[in-house]
């Protein structure tokens, strides 16, 4: 029997360059409508990161565990105004100043405030990926395997970070980890 690829689903924008049968898989969980209860499945609370100052803290807590020569970070913060849509879910820019006869940087991370209310997982695979930055700023070999060395799962966080936008974009699809909502009681 001759296995047909599905057309391309614009839903699973965030899944193109994964191979066709690894989009058929989650285009049947879509179908059934498990993808939510997967994810759930995988990661079944939020983070307790709330603020800009915990956020701060937690970055700054991985960079002086991994990269303790790098570059000191001046600004962390949630970003509400930061489009998933644009793909961007953090970003990591360097501001440079000149402060009398010295040149002054600034390294600033800002991460979408999508990630408020989600799994620590999938927080610390963009703050990750943002600290990372810090010493490489194209996203090659070298930056992959700096993601890696700090968080080893990466890109299986990365995946399922790409499942839950996918399920975001569905008709209906709700954040799953809304801290305003109650869970029922298992």
């Amino acid at each position: 029997m001759e296995r047909h690829a599905r057309p391309y689903n614009p839903g699973m924008k965030y899944l193109k360059g994964y191979s066709p049968d690894t989009r058929n898989k989650v285009q049947l969980l879509l179908d059934r409508g498990q993808l939510a209860d997967v994810l759930r499945g995988r990661y079944p609370k939020a983070h307790g990161v709330r603020t800009d100052k915990a956020l701060y803290d937690y970055v700054v807590d991985l960079r002086n565990s991994y990269i303790r020569n790098g570059a000191p970070i001046s600004k962390v913060a949630f970003d509400s105004k930061m489009q998933v849509i644009a793909h961007a879910l953090g970003t990591h820019t360097t501001i440079s100043r000149v402060q009398g006869m010295k040149l002054k940087t600034k390294h600033e991370i800002r991460i979408a405030t999508i990630f408020r209310s989600a799994p620590e997982a999938f927080l610390r695979m963009i703050a990750v990926h943002e600290l990372a930055h810090l010493k490489e700023r194209e996203h090659d070999k070298a930056f992959y395997n700096l993601c890696e060395r700090m968080e080893p799962n990466y890109h299986q966080y990365e995946f399922d970070l790409r499942l839950y936008l996918t399920h975001l974009d569905q008709p209906g699809g709700a954040n799953l980890w809304d801290m305003t909502r109650t869970l029922p009681e298992a």
